[in-house]
């Protein structure tokens, strides 16, 4: 059995039309734990909460393999966790925001604030969209080169949340069980 960590991002209540309340479904069925944590206040994120939220759910289980999904400002959690991250056999970062658009942003911006992008030896996928308004310049150039991620690109996919239609992704369902896949989208 694969338990799975699924991490939102900011203003995200979990809504039933988000690909991750689709997924998180999709995955019980099947019969792996998911973990699907409501990060504590949302819409006004506290970092040093976040990073404490991401320890209590984050512990690796005792048998089969550990795969977190982060997306939007978890991606730059997961990347400000540095040491308190926790041991995962898989890592997906789907869309994070640029840290100029993070910084931007009152509400959110100690997540951007000293973050270290020189990181060496992360081990993760990076799936981001095409003219995603919130990394405009486009994610594979702010995180995915500077950190060597494996890099897929979904063309059009925007901010790959659902207001750019993406509520049941099937093809990161495929990736949940099969590795080899490349995400694309649906």
């Amino acid at each position: 059995m694969t338990t799975y960590l699924i991490l939102h991002g900011y203003q995200n209540d979990r809504p039933p039309g988000h690909w991750q309340h689709w997924l998180a479904g999709e995955l019980r069925a099947r019969g792996h734990e998911v973990r699907y944590p409501q990060l504590p206040e949302p819409d006004a994120p506290v970092l040093a909460d976040w990073l404490a939220a991401l320890e209590e759910h984050g512990e690796r289980p005792s048998e089969g393999e550990f795969v977190i999904l982060a997306h939007s400002l978890s991606v730059l959690l997961w990347l400000r966790a540095g040491a308190r991250r926790p041991d995962a056999d898989r890592v997906l970062l789907v869309a994070p925001p640029s840290p100029g658009v993070t910084a931007s942003i009152p509400g959110i911006a100690a997540f951007a604030d000293g973050l270290d992008l020189a990181e060496t030896g992360l081990e993760a996928r990076l799936v981001y969209g095409g003219g995603d308004p919130y990394c405009p310049e486009g994610a594979d150039v702010h995180y995915g080169r500077p950190l060597g991620l494996d890099l897929d690109l979904v063309p059009d996919g925007k901010h790959l949340n659902p207001d750019s239609g993406y509520g049941e992704w099937p093809a990161l369902l495929e990736w949940c069980e099969n590795p080899g896949v490349r995400v694309k989208g649906h």
